[in-house]
């Protein structure tokens, strides 16, 4: 997860447009010819798109870009500390 991405993937894309790319990409990994490195790779992609999916939904409920990237960024460590 990188802040910085998922910044940028929310100010320059669209949902609809972040879904495509999600959908694609999960597409991509179901191929029996993907590899534990292209895993990693679409892993991480698939982190950050939906990340930026999540801050705009938080930003349509009303919160500051700045705050809902902090706010998601607070969420997945909070998770991933329990």
């Amino acid at each position: 997860m990188k802040l910085p991405v998922i910044r940028h993937l929310h100010k320059n894309n669209d949902v609809e447009k972040l879904q495509s790319a999600i959908d694609v990409l999960e597409c991509f990994t179901e191929h029996r010819s993907c590899s534990d490195q292209d895993m990693d790779v679409v892993g991480e992609l698939l982190t950050n798109l939906c990340g930026a999916v999540e801050v705009h939904k938080m930003v349509e409920d009303g919160m500051t870009d700045r705050d809902a990237v902090r706010t998601f960024a607070q969420r997945v460590m909070g998770s991933i500390d329990q």
